[in-house]
């Protein structure tokens, strides 16, 4: 019934599968006929606490029960905690300014270059240079700024202008000229095949950058909120960039998304805005996830998992060696490069049939993004049902 209504009455966006969850715990699901599934999705990296989360719940109900949203006009309470909160974990000196996706938080950090480059410079500045395989969001601008010409969809056109894209970070340095302002980059590329950058080579990218007075903007919106191992994949690679984003895991599964850069003042009131961003429901889930993930992260549980977990997906690699070149990523942003995207599709298909939710990453890459807080019987299950599931294919 609901599989005909979802086609009779939905937008056909995505190629859904059509299995029909109604409860979650932790990173267990189970849909409406009984069958649990170990789930490495976490809604593309957005359930960091997990499905179900009572801390999370409670925290919204006690929300909802009060107040939910009263615009940008009037002082948020949750928003400016958890503003003060990213602020002080990241470890710079930064605002926030709150919408509601990772689209809406790389729109703002792209309007925050664009001025940044009419107001401090004689020559206005607005270009933006971004990677090959990198992925910023699905707005009209952002699209464009995505390194990734599969998305570029002629009937989108005419794109705005000022945005390229380049092969490796090498090639940044030849194309930057004077009407650049910004480069824009994932530290590990998420979408583009969950794929790190050396940590080197971007360092010396942030001081190139640091040094001409032009801005280095980080899309964290997968990376961030302790999936990386850190509270930022900044805070590991060691750099301090002029502008990052957020999204995905900071609210646990309410939309949110967030910029946050050094550049106070570039704004002033009425250059930016969002009706629903920031509200108190998204910013109060927000606080209680970033306590939640602090806390995992203070005990040592959550490197704990990583080790382990990266262990477990070695082995699975290791023991496949006619499906998969390697393990990739890091933190609990992981991958499998397989041998074919052909390969890449019967995995998953594959791994969905023995209860096991992955997903897809570039062009042969199967990616792995569990709940933060998953736990180790969680773990060893899923990777059970992934040897099953690899079986079959060899």
């Amino acid at each position: 019934m609901f599989e005909k209504m979802d086609k009779d009455f939905v937008l056909h966006t995505y190629a859904r599968n059509y299995v029909n969850f109604k409860q979650g715990i932790n990173a267990t699901l189970y849909d409406d006929k009984g069958k649990d599934y170990i789930d490495f999705t976490s809604g593309i990296g957005v359930v960091s606490v997990g499905h179900g989360n009572a801390r999370v719940a409670d925290a919204i109900c006690e929300q909802v029960k009060n107040i939910t949203h009263i615009s940008n006009l009037y002082l948020i309470e949750p928003q400016a905690k958890l503003a003060k909160k990213i602020v002080t974990l990241s470890g710079f000196d930064m605002a926030v300014f709150f919408g509601n996706s990772g689209a809406e938080a790389n729109e703002g950090a792209i309007k925050i270059a664009r001025e940044y480059g009419e107001k401090m410079f004689k020559n206005k500045k607005y270009k933006i240079i971004t990677l090959e395989n990198s992925f910023h969001g699905r707005t009209i601008t952002t699209v464009k700024a995505t390194g990734q010409t599969s998305f570029h969809k002629p009937y989108f056109s005419p794109y705005p202008e000022g945005f390229s894209f380049n092969e490796n970070i090498q090639k940044i340095y030849d194309v930057i000229d004077d009407e650049t302002v910004a480069v824009m980059i994932e530290l590990v590329q998420g979408e583009g095949g969950v794929q790190p950058f050396d940590k080197k080579e971007i360092q010396k990218l942030a001081a190139f950058l640091k040094e001409k007075g032009l801005l280095l903007i980080v899309d964290e919106v997968q990376t961030g909120i302790y999936r990386s191992g850190e509270f930022l994949a900044t805070n590991l690679y060691e750099i301090e960039p002029d502008i990052i984003t957020l999204a995905k895991g900071l609210a646990g599964g309410v939309p949110i998304g967030a910029v946050m850069t050094k550049h106070k003042d570039i704004f002033e009131p009425g250059d930016h805005g969002s009706t629903f961003g920031g509200n108190y429901l998204s910013t109060r889930a927000g606080l209680e996830v970033l306590e939640i993930l602090e806390g995992y992260k203070n005990s040592g549980k959550l490197d704990e998992m990583l080790m382990y977990f990266e262990k477990n997906l070695s082995e699975i690699a290791q023991k496949y060696p006619n499906l998969f070149v390697d393990s990739v990523g890091l933190g609990l942003m992981r991958g499998l490069r397989c041998h074919s995207a052909e390969i890449l599709s019967h995995a998953i298909q594959s791994a969905f049939d023995e209860g096991l939710l992955v997903l897809k990453a570039g062009k042969n890459t199967l990616r792995l993004l569990p709940p933060i807080t998953i736990s180790k019987e969680e773990v060893d299950e899923g990777f059970k049902r992934m040897i099953r599931a690899f079986d079959k294919l060899s």
